[in-house]
């Protein structure tokens, strides 16, 4: 089970890494995310969000006596393990990141953090690294995420089917932990309330063919083919394929596929498909789509919300615990982002900076009404949307 540790323990752990807020002009962050891979569309506004939020603080001057936080990228790459765990370290060792705003990816995710980040005693908050394997992985208190876990959004895309009165469908899923926990998740809900899997198959990202894994599919039959990868790679190809074969005209989507590149290209092939990705609505909601619009950050895309908060957290956090430091980070989140305190929103990081000051609490709502549960995760809700004229068209949120 995942471990949470004491503040006391963890300020023991990381006393090494510490730097006294008054011995320090700087904090740097780092923001890693697949600017590069199968979700390379997405992440430029998730990055531009979290820096956003970092931006806010910083311009609200009330952050530990004048430390300003210095944001760091790095490439991810989604899906490839090894060049995510070395751009990590490179943000650790050579940087001096004291956090992690990411990573991404599911499996890029977990390395970074058994290989580098749980070593290294340096926190996470990933905004849309959502495989249930997460929930449970071994961390010293150390990762916490702003989207729910997939186990969630597979009880959600079963319901989605069921109101569509699909009782027969067709699996095909990113050959990674992202894509199997999903599927896994998805299959168990869509079974249990009657409905039937003709065939659950992987598939590659980046292949130049996928033709024989849809003529796999066609044969096995079903009313929708239910796509659970990504809208850069794999996914894609598997909807291109499906339509230059005929096999299937609906599918639906997880949350991996959201995004405007995709309608771009293929969005006269998907009219009439549906989906869902994790979404919000609300005061905060809107009040971070007002802000990020006006800063020029395309507030829409996937995980846009997610990533403002998980930005903002990791600096609410060093601030409760007063010094620039891992510690800080990683005993803290779970006290500025839940309950008790006064709800803070979008634009107020400077309010929340001063109620800390003085010694009060704060009950971080943010973009996306956050409540962390469990081991730091997002309950969350989501965002079900049909096709409809090239465009994404919310039907409710779940």
């Amino acid at each position: 089970m995942k471990k949470m540790l004491l503040a006391t323990a963890v300020s023991a752990l990381y006393a090494g890494g510490a730097f006294a807020a008054g011995h320090a002009s700087e904090a740097k962050i780092g923001v890693i995310l697949g600017f590069t891979g199968p979700i390379e569309s997405l992440t430029p506004a998730m990055a531009d969000s979290a820096e956003f939020a970092i931006k806010e603080v910083n311009e609200s001057g009330q952050f530990l006596d004048g430390v300003t936080l210095v944001p760091v990228r790095g490439d991810s790459t989604c899906g490839d393990a090894a060049a995510g765990s070395a751009a990590a370290e490179r943000l650790i060792t050579a940087d001096g990141v004291v956090a992690i705003m990411g990573a991404d990816c599911s499996g890029v995710t977990g390395a970074i953090l058994s290989n580098v980040a749980l070593p290294n005693g340096v926190p996470m908050i990933s905004p849309s690294a959502t495989s249930p394997g997460l929930s449970t992985v071994e961390d010293n208190g150390l990762f916490f995420r702003t989207s729910p876990s997939d186990a969630r959004q597979g009880e959600v895309l079963a319901g989605v089917l069921g109101t569509n009165g699909v009782t027969s469908v067709a699996v095909t899923y990113q050959n990674s932990d992202y894509g199997k926990g999903l599927s896994d998740s998805f299959i168990a809900a869509f079974e249990a309330a009657g409905g039937s899997i003709t065939l659950s198959a992987p598939h590659e990202d980046n292949k130049a063919d996928y033709s024989a894994e849809i003529a796999a599919l066609a044969s096995a039959g079903g009313d929708v083919l239910v796509v659970l990868g990504y809208a850069d790679a794999g996914g894609k190809g598997m909807i291109q394929a499906a339509s230059d074969t005929g096999a299937f005209d609906t599918f639906m989507l997880g949350d991996g596929m959201y995004g405007d590149a995709l309608l771009a290209d293929l969005g006269d092939v998907l009219e009439g498909s549906y989906g869902v990705v994790p979404w919000s609505e609300g005061e905060g909601t809107d009040k971070f789509n007002e802000l990020a619009t006006a800063a020029g950050i395309e507030a829409g895309s996937a995980y846009t919300r997610e990533s403002y908060d998980a930005g903002a957290l990791i600096a609410l956090a060093m601030a409760k615990g007063g010094e620039v430091s891992s510690a800080a980070v990683a005993a803290n989140v779970l006290d500025v982002a839940n309950a008790p305190g006064e709800p803070i929103l979008p634009g107020e990081l400077g309010k929340a900076l001063e109620i800390i000051k003085a010694g009060g609490d704060v009950d971080y709502v943010g973009a996306t009404n956050v409540e962390l549960i469990g081991p730091g995760e997002a309950a969350g809700t989501y965002r079900h949307y049909a096709i409809k004229g090239g465009a994404f068209e919310t039907v409710e949120i779940r």
